[in-house]
Order: structure tokens, then sequence, then C-alpha cells
């Protein structure tokens, strides 16, 4: 799209009403990434399956096209080779290139599904699904346990309710070294137990992550297999 000054049409007298036109270019972060960060899932593992589980396939929209490079868009609106082995992103006819679009209904956050399958049977068939962080939890959630396994970081709400770890773009959490990624996650991490589990907006600063979390996102233990921390280990953490 290039724009064009007759293209911007803010008042009209006959209509006595006005017109907006939104315009952004796909993956350069003006719509979303600019804030949200964003987040690959390609592991299967139990709670990457049990997010799956909860997502709603729908139609595409501006949301999804910022998760994907420019080329890409049309590949939104084709179906799965699955659906339909004419699709425009099938390959010889069982192969697929093809991406799908869904929301999590729990946060109203875009999902787009990207499926890379070789041609035949017994070949590689996955899934690897690109989405945004939230910011936050919903209102009125309290944070109750942090989740961490494989590279993929979660909370679960004292309801019950499991979701992605609020993240903010620029501020990536990681384990198991001395960087900037374990302080993120342990300033992050000290917020939630300061609060008990109340603040769980994204962007805490890393001079404010509590010592003893921070060793325990900086060492070897927390990058082994599945890890899980409740509010009050993160609570008995700081009490030395």
């Amino acid at each position: 799209m290039t724009y064009e000054p007759h293209d911007l049409n803010l008042t009209d007298p006959t209509k006595g009403s006005l017109d907006f036109i939104l315009y952004t270019e796909a993956r350069l972060g003006i719509a979303s990434a600019s804030l949200n960060a964003e987040v690959s899932i390609e592991t299967r593992t139990p709670h990457a399956e049990e997010w799956l589980s909860r997502l709603v396939r729908c139609e595409p929209n501006a949301m999804h096209c910022t998760l994907v490079e420019q080329e890409k868009i049309p590949a939104l609106f084709h179906p799965c080779v699955k659906e339909d082995n004419n699709s425009p992103s099938a390959v010889s006819g069982s192969g697929c290139v093809c991406r799908r679009t869904l929301f999590d209904p729990e946060f109203g956050l875009p999902v787009v599904g990207k499926h890379f399958k070789h041609v035949g049977e017994g070949g590689t068939d996955q899934w690897t699904y690109q989405t945004y962080a939230p910011l936050d939890l919903r209102p009125e959630d309290t944070f109750s346990r942090f989740i961490v396994g494989r590279g993929l970081f979660w909370a679960r709400t004292e309801k019950g309710l499991l979701s992605i770890l609020p993240q903010r773009n620029a501020l990536g959490y990681n384990i198991g070294y001395s960087g900037g990624g374990p302080h993120a996650l342990a300033a992050y991490l000290t917020q939630v137990a300061d609060t008990d589990g109340q603040n769980t907006a994204a962007g805490t600063l890393n001079e404010h992550a509590h010592p003893a979390i921070l060793d325990w996102t900086q060492s070897s233990t927390a990058d082994r297999g599945v890890n899980e921390l409740t509010l009050h280990d993160l609570k008995a953490m700081q009490r030395g």
C-alpha cells in the first residue's frame, strides 16, 4: 500500500462522519512488538499443549500480519494441504508451508501457526506457533506459580489459568548464565514476590532483582528439565 493524499479523507460533509485509515508495516513492530515480546513455541511440552488446546481458529486480521514476514502474508489466507491439496501453500500435493491463524480467548492475543510438512509420508510434519507475550495477567488474576521448561516461560494464576509469562520487548528472559536474560527474569519474579502476586505487569528494571532469585535464574539448576516455583518458594528465597 502506497500512501497518496487522496487516499485519506477524514471528513465527508455529505455523510457527516469521519473516516480513518490505519496503516502499519508488518514485522516493523509498529502495531505491537514495540511493547509486547514475540514468542515462538515449537517444543511440545505438556504446558505448551495445554496452551495450544484453548486456542481458537479465526480469520486472519491485521494483528496476524504483524507476526509474519510481509511476503508470507498471503499464506495466512491459504488452506492447509490436509484441507485442500490444491492449496497455493501445498507442495507437490502432500507437502505444505501454510500458515494458520488463531487467537487466545483468555488474552485476545493473535497466534500464527507455521506448518512445515515434507512431501509424502513419514517425513517431517510439524507446527511452530508465533504469538505475543501478554504485558500483564488478566484483571483480578493473582500470580501463583512460575514454570520454565525447554526455553519456555509460563505463569499460572491462583485460579489455575496458564499464561505465557508477561514480557516486554527488549527485556527477554533466559536462565542458566550471567546475562541480561536471567537478570530480566529475576527482576520480574522479584516484583511478583514483593507484591504477593498482585503486580504482574511486565517491564521491571533489572536492578530490582533480588540477589537470591537472581542466583537461581543464573544457576544450572534452573536450566535443567522443567522447574516450577510457587509464590511461596519465591518469598522463601527472599527471606534466605
